[in-house]
């Protein structure tokens, strides 16, 4: 009997080599079965292999397709340069920003108080940190409970603390059925099963909640009401009401990540039901991801779980870490680079929705990212190859999508990590890749 994996290693050479392309479509399993001369089964064993190593990729109605493998592009945009344009990762370095931070550090670093930071912190810190942390979060008339207030490591261990604090392996948590790929990630490491809810141009659907719970019970939410990565969607006060009365109707507790609100002065979803919804938060997008801190803004009735959940994970921040961070928000450097962030991600925006006007984009003015829907002449995967070969890397919709075979023929753009000089040369490579793009397009017959 023909094992599987070493027919899938032989598919994955060809894949890995070259001879099977980013975007060209596989047989179907019954016709590579009777090309391979092995049985329907094991055809699709073969196929659930690839797809478990990631490297092709099923569209229901469609067939089976090569995904893109990153692979070092021949050249970058500038000379000289060393790695491609980052339009994946999305960080931002402004001008004199590490000047302004360090200047803020410099009384840390006298040995007494450099003695204090680096002593071990619980997970509540001090009451001092909380006072300065919750004013520092405030927007729109609202602003956090310092006693609920935790903290730690990073923004991607305040939600692994609170998807732990709400459900368990085989508990359901809802999400918008487009969303930040690291929560996919995250569930399941934890064994946690995601339900992806219906998404408009206001936000996740009330009643596609109502639906999911119905059906099963779901043991929480993952939600992004303010400028939704990647979509870009910001919930209007009338959606997070209505989003509150479900939470309020059927008990479910809501994970609210507002990593990108600070560049919209929206109330949050946390404002309209207080008791429902853990906020979750963090420096890395306003300051820098290299010295971060994480925040979990909770009702009295969690707090207990998630700090039991932040311990158990060891996410708690450390000493040096909260100290900075504390200061910085203290001081008002804090506030000083979030204000020019906003300035500078309204820049860019702007600037990418002039350079592709008149195609797929989809985005908020204020918002550091936008998700570029592709003509029918391209797929994701061979476009995101497309674009690596002229070296800027992007990220296929595929990344962001709950439901395996339902990813969007989509791109999202990081706009933050560029200097804008080099962003407007790559979005206009992008642009001419797009309208172009008959040329590049995948095999789809």
């Amino acid at each position: 009997m023909n094992d599987f994996r070493a027919i899938a290693d032989a598919v994955a050479t060809d894949i890995l080599a070259g001879r099977l392309r980013p975007g060209e479509r596989l047989p179907p399993q019954r016709e590579f079965a009777h090309r391979q001369g092995i049985a329907a089964s094991t055809a699709s064993r073969v196929y659930g292999e690839l797809l478990r190593r990631g490297l092709i990729m099923g569209e229901v109605g469609r067939g089976t397709f090569v995904r893109h493998v990153q692979t070092q592009p021949e050249a970058a945009l500038a000379e000289p340069a060393d790695a491609p344009v980052d339009l994946e990762l999305n960080f931002s370095v402004l001008p004199g920003q590490a000047g302004a931070l360090a200047v803020s550090l410099a009384d840390l670093l006298q040995p007494e108080r450099m003695a204090e930071a680096l002593r071990p912190v619980g997970v509540r810190a001090t009451e001092h940190a909380r006072t300065v942390a919750a004013g520092f979060l405030a927007r729109g008339g609202w602003t956090a409970d310092s006693d609920g207030l935790l903290f730690t490591g990073n923004g991607r261990q305040a939600i692994a603390a609170a998807l732990v604090a709400l459900a368990g392996p085989g508990d359901r948590i809802g999400v918008e059925a487009i969303t930040y790929p690291q929560v996919k990630t995250i569930a399941q490491q934890l064994g946690i099963i995601l339900v992806p809810l219906a998404v408009d141009e206001h936000g996740v659907v009330p009643e596609a909640i109502r639906r999911a719970h119905a059906a099963a019970r779901l043991s929480g939410l993952y939600l992004q009401p303010t400028l939704h990565n990647p979509l870009g969607v910001t919930m209007t006060a009338t959606r997070r009401e209505d989003v509150a009365a479900v939470l309020e109707a059927t008990g479910i507790t809501a994970i609210e990540d507002t990593i990108y609100g600070f560049l919209a002065d929206e109330r949050p979803l946390a404002a309209f039901a207080p008791e429902r919804v853990i906020l979750v938060d963090s420096l890395s997008k306003r300051l820098s991801p290299g010295l971060t801190l994480g925040f979990i803004a909770a009702p009295p009735t969690l707090t207990d779980r998630l700090v039991a959940a932040v311990r158990s994970g060891a996410w708690a921040a450390q000493g040096f870490a909260l100290a900075a961070g504390t200061r910085w928000m203290m001081d008002g450097t804090a506030v000083r680079l979030q204000q020019a962030r906003k300035t500078d991600a309204s820049a860019r925006q702007a600037a990418a929705r002039k350079i592709l006007k008149g195609l797929g984009v989809r985005s908020d003015p204020r918002a550091y990212h936008l998700w570029l829907e592709l003509p029918d002449t391209w797929r994701a995967d061979a476009f995101v190859a497309a674009a690596s070969q002229h070296g800027i890397a992007v990220a296929a919709g595929e990344a962001f999508a709950v439901s395996p075979g339902h990813a969007p023929n989509a791109v999202r753009l990081a706009l933050a990590s560029p200097t804008r000089d080099v962003l407007t040369e790559a979005l206009e490579i992008l642009r001419r890749l797009l309208v172009g793009g008959g040329a590049h397009a995948a095999m789809t017959d």
